[in-house]
């Protein structure tokens, strides 16, 4: 048996039943309502979506980037929202490369349902996971195990920090996630 140890999931595993997860609610419509952006895991906001931290990471920093309108299906999502989507999408890229440095980053998104390898396949989202040369080392090789290096909190108290410093960051308290407009981006061509 692999044993890794984790001790910051033990919140994942203690959570109560009605958190978004349960089968007849979609996580990824629950989780921006609640109050605690730092408990959901939520990391930024704009208009229309919002970066949430993955639960099971390939690697720290792995990302979902989700639109807020449930949709399963890209061509069905209006202009606004697509556009919001993907530039989003790259203000994360930008956060990313900013509090952690990684080598370079993997972007993809499962489509066509559970046949496309998604669990929630019925709520569109890209999933943005940072890769650093080496970070494939002898553990899932040989072991079948990966090691997370780095505690979900400590990833998203950093990811945070970074996304405050872009142009058109609002933030608020400490747990909240950062507001992002994308007015004054015109300029990031």
């Amino acid at each position: 048996m692999d044993q890794v140890f984790a001790p910051w999931r033990i919140e994942w595993v203690e959570r109560d039943g009605d958190d978004g997860d349960a089968i007849d609610g979609c996580p990824f419509c629950v989780l921006p309502e609640r109050d605690d952006d730092r408990a959901s895991r939520i990391v930024a906001r704009s208009e229309r979506s919002f970066v949430l931290l993955n639960n099971y990471p390939y690697n720290p920093g792995h990302v979902m980037v989700i639109p807020r309108v449930h949709e399963g299906k890209l061509p069905a999502l209006d202009d606004a929202a697509l556009l919001d989507h993907a530039r989003l999408k790259q203000r994360t890229m930008r956060a990313l490369d900013d509090a952690l440095g990684p080598s370079g980053l993997n972007a993809g998104m499962n489509l066509g349902g559970s046949a496309a390898g998604g669990s929630i396949d019925d709520h569109i989202h890209t999933h943005i996971v940072p890769r650093w040369e080496g970070d494939t080392n002898f553990m899932p090789v040989i072991s079948d195990t990966k090691v997370i290096v780095e505690a979900l909190d400590d990833t998203w108290q950093r990811l945070r920090d970074a996304f405050a410093e872009q142009d058109g960051a609002r933030v608020g308290g400490d747990d909240e996630a950062v507001r992002l407009a994308f007015e004054s981006d015109s300029s990031h061509g």
